[in-house]
């Protein structure tokens, strides 16, 4: 199938963003965290390090697959193809979306996005309201919102989910998507090369880890938050407005910038399938 002129437009734009991980200059601050981190983890065992990560990664992939499985997830399915039918009446399943253009594609993704966007907002607010139950979970809940959108956005794409090498698939998006932005690009190539793999060599061989200590950097970003919030929160205020826009503000960003990463991921792949070539 040939690519339309719009196809193009969006294939240049999507070349032009995936050229700005291979410009993009760490500051002095990142190279120094990063020869903290290898100085920090080089202390430590190296079977107890591959333990813990390998433990991440499962945990990850349980959590992953739970929510492909649920009720939530079904009724996100059928308002995904309502919404398509209202550009093209046959749509009937999964693969029928990739028939609609990239625009129609792109604009339902990014209402779905907008939507998640939205719930990571509300959970941070609810994280700085000073209740230390909203505040203990919000790493899991923004995980689990982040998670769920990106599940959401292939299946807008045409991209069944429910299986291994979909399921996969997704955890591997959120792995990149929440890189710091330095470490993008070594990411983006691997989901290159699996877009490459059939699904019995995508499922099947043996997987490199997908947690390691360079992708700490989310989670003390979101320990930092935590801890900027607990010492505005202990001011005796009923309702700590400034803690609860430094929750919602933080999370907010965290699924903008995981869900502006999904859908320029799907975009290429929805592309290069169309193409038939190994972009």
């Amino acid at each position: 199938m040939n690519w339309t002129d719009r196809d193009e437009a969006v294939f240049e734009q999507l070349e032009e963003w995936r050229q700005s991980f291979l410009e993009y200059e760490a500051t002095d601050f990142e190279n120094s965290i990063d020869k903290w981190m290898d100085k920090a983890f080089s202390l430590l065992p190296e079977e107890l390090q591959t333990q813990f990560f390998s433990k991440l990664d499962n945990w990850l992939f349980h959590m992953n697959s739970l929510l492909r499985e649920s009720r939530i997830q079904e009724e996100a399915g059928n308002r995904i193809m309502t919404a398509a039918r209202a550009f093209h009446p046959a749509v009937g399943s999964l693969e029928d979306l990739k028939s609609l253009s990239i625009d129609q594609l792109t604009f339902m993704a990014e209402q779905h996005a907008a939507r998640h966007r939205l719930y990571s907002l509300a959970q941070g607010g609810m994280a700085g309201s000073g209740r230390k139950v909203f505040a203990a979970s919000d790493y899991l809940a923004l995980m689990v919102i982040n998670l769920r959108a990106i599940q959401v956005i292939a299946m807008t794409f045409g991209n069944p989910v429910q299986s291994p090498k979909g399921l996969l698939e997704t955890l591997k998006v959120y792995h990149v998507a929440t890189m710091p932005e330095r470490l993008k690009m070594f990411g983006w190539e691997e989901l290159m090369d699996d877009l490459n793999k059939k699904d019995e060599e995508f499922y099947f061989d043996v997987p490199d880890p997908l947690s390691d200590h360079t992708w700490i950097d989310e989670p003390l970003k979101q320990l930092f938050k935590l801890g900027l919030i607990t010492s505005i929160s202990r001011k005796k205020e009923k309702l700590p407005l400034l803690a609860m826009a430094v929750g919602a503000g933080v999370n907010y960003r965290t699924t903008r910038k995981v869900t502006d990463f999904a859908i320029k991921y799907y975009q290429y792949k929805h592309l290069w399938e169309k193409s038939g070539e190994t972009g």
